[in-house]
C-alpha cells in the first residue's frame, strides 16, 4: 500500500502540532508536510501532487477567508482539502462545503474527532461536526453570489482571487504564465458573470461570503 501524504497549513506551531499528533496516530503513519502561511502552502500542493489531503487554515497569512480554499480549489482540483477553524457556526461550515472543501474540522475537536475526520475524508466522504446541520444559505443574496462563482472556470477563479489580493493585470499575467490581453479577457468573464461593473465590485462581492467569520 502506498504512503499517503497529508498537507498541514496552519499558521499556529501548537495548533500544527496538534493536526500532526492527529495524524501520526494513524494507520500506515503518513508523511506530513507542513506550512505556516499560504504561500507555502500552496508550494507544498505544487511539490507533492502526490498529496492525499490538506488540512487548512481558514484564516491564515497571505490570504482572506475563503478566497485561500478557492485559489487552492481552482488550481489543485483533485486535492480533497478540509477546512480547519475556530469560527465554526453553521454558515461558515456551510459556505466552506458549497466552495469545494471536502470537510469541515473545528479547532475546539479532540485529537481523536480530528484523525476520525481526516479518515472520514480519505475514505471518500464528507466530514463534518456532529452539532452541524446542513441547511440553506440565509442570505439569498450570498446563495447567489456562490452560485454565480461556480459557473467561473478554474482559472477565472484564480484571477479572481488574484484581484482580491490586489494584484493588477500585469502581474496576474506573469504569475499565470500568459499574456495581459489574455488576463483582461479573463476578467471580463469575471464582471460578466458576477454581474458587476469592475474589479472594485467583483472583490467586494467575493468578500460577502466571508461576512459571517468572526476570527
Amino acid at each position: 500500500m502506498q504512503e499517503q501524504t497529508i498537507i498541514i497549513a496552519d499558521d499556529h506551531p501548537l495548533f500544527r502540532d496538534a493536526l500532526r499528533q492527529a495524524v501520526i496516530g494513524m494507520e500506515g503513519h503518513p508523511e506530513i508536510v507542513e506550512a505556516g502561511d499560504f504561500a507555502a502552502a500552496r508550494m507544498a500542493a505544487g511539490e507533492h501532487p502526490e498529496a492525499d489531503l490538506m488540512l487548512l487554515d481558514l484564516s491564515m497569512p497571505g490570504v482572506s477567508g475563503f478566497s485561500g480554499l478557492m485559489a487552492l480549489r481552482s488550481e489543485f482540483a483533485g486535492l480533497p482539502i478540509v477546512i480547519i477553524s475556530a469560527t465554526d457556526d453553521a454558515t461558515t461550515i456551510r459556505r466552506a462545503l458549497e466552495l469545494g472543501a471536502s470537510g469541515f474540522i473545528s479547532k475546539s475537536s479532540g485529537i481523536d474527532d480530528i484523525r476520525r475526520g481526516i479518515q472520514t475524508v480519505l475514505a471518500g466522504d464528507i466530514a463534518t461536526p456532529e452539532s452541524y446541520r446542513d441547511g440553506q444559505e440565509q442570505d439569498p443574496d450570498v446563495a447567489d453570489l456562490i452560485h454565480r462563482l461556480h459557473t467561473l472556470t478554474p482559472q477565472q477563479s484564480r484571477v479572481l482571487t488574484m484581484l482580491a489580493e490586489g494584484l493588477l493585470n500585469k502581474q496576474i499575467a506573469y504569475e499565470l504564465g500568459v499574456s495581459e490581453a489574455t488576463i483582461k479577457a479573463h476578467v471580463s468573464a469575471i464582471l460578466l458573470k458576477l454581474n458587476v461593473d469592475s474589479r472594485t465590485q467583483a472583490v467586494i462581492q467575493l468578500g460577502k461570503i466571508n461576512m459571517a467569520m468572526v476570527a
